[in-house]
């Protein structure tokens, strides 16, 4: 439990959400979304998920939400509460459905307030999969392909899925980036997603560090020649990973330390 609130907190538009509201997300997953930790009402990247929801209701509903009213309704759902949070933000709106698909809208703003996500430090077992998200460059809120997903995987032994194309080329995670490192050089895969906050994050501190960042394609058969790989979102600034089906990769925990410090290069942001 959190000091002074339940589990979870929802208010849309910054009101507390109704079972009526709500029902909205029973009948439709139109929509995008962007979720974040933050601590003492702050967070590393804000302006990268501020950008991302302007981004998203421009290409969803026509019309952006004003920068200033979505830190209003963050400020509102945290009401000033210290210690640290997940806090994730849904553009949605009821004027929109599969009967009348055309309004040009402003969305109405969904804040859940929840405990925060731990990362992940334990390497992970990748099982790849042929699948591509719909919509891929949009944080969008149809996930039953990314649940469905990682469901096949752990059930098969793995601990998530990484995706690939028809060729092998690889492209993301289920709700992750993947990197591969090459000597003293990042390599992000080429394709198709999301551009995660966390690689944002990542990109903008490295260089201090003495590591740099290129995006080319990089296919399974390509596997033997990186040193290592590693995976990281908005929760986990850097994860190893310890194979991807049958091919092993070594230990990386310098590495990890490495990005680790490069993501907290970054400073916090004041919602």
């Amino acid at each position: 439990m959190m000091a002074g609130m339940t589990d979870v907190l929802m208010q849309i538009d910054g009101r507390p959400a109704s079972a009526a509201d709500l029902g909205h997300f029973v009948l439709s997953n139109y929509g995008a979304f962007t979720s974040m930790q933050v601590e003492d009402g702050e967070g590393r990247g804000l302006d990268l998920h501020l950008a991302r929801l302007e981004a998203e209701a421009v290409d969803l509903f026509g019309v952006a939400v004003p920068e200033a009213a979505l830190r209003e309704r963050m400020r509102q759902v945290l009401d000033g509460r210290s210690g640290r949070f997940s806090l994730r933000v849904n553009l949605f709106s009821d004027a929109i459905s599969l009967r009348a698909p055309d309004a040009v809208v402003q969305p109405r703003v969904l804040t859940t307030l929840s405990p925060p996500a731990s990362p992940l430090t334990q390497s992970l077992r990748l099982q790849t999969q042929v699948y591509a998200r719909e919509v891929p460059h949009l944080k969008h809120a149809a996930t039953f392909g990314l649940t469905r997903a990682r469901r096949l995987a752990v059930l098969a032994g793995f601990d998530d899925a990484l995706f690939v194309d028809g060729e092998g080329r690889i492209s993301e995670g289920s709700i992750w980036n993947i990197g591969f490192v090459q000597g003293e050089t990042v390599v992000w895969p080429e394709a198709p997603m999301l551009t995660g906050t966390g690689q944002a994050l990542l990109q903008r501190g490295m260089a201090d560090l003495g590591l740099s960042s290129v995006t080319r394609p990089v296919h399974l058969s390509d596997l033997a020649s990186f040193d290592a790989a590693f995976i990281c979102n908005s929760a986990t600034p850097a994860c190893a990973v310890a194979s991807i089906d049958g091919h092993q990769f070594g230990p990386a925990d310098d590495l990890i330390a490495r990005l680790i410090e490069a993501w907290r290069s970054n400073p916090c942001q004041t919602i």
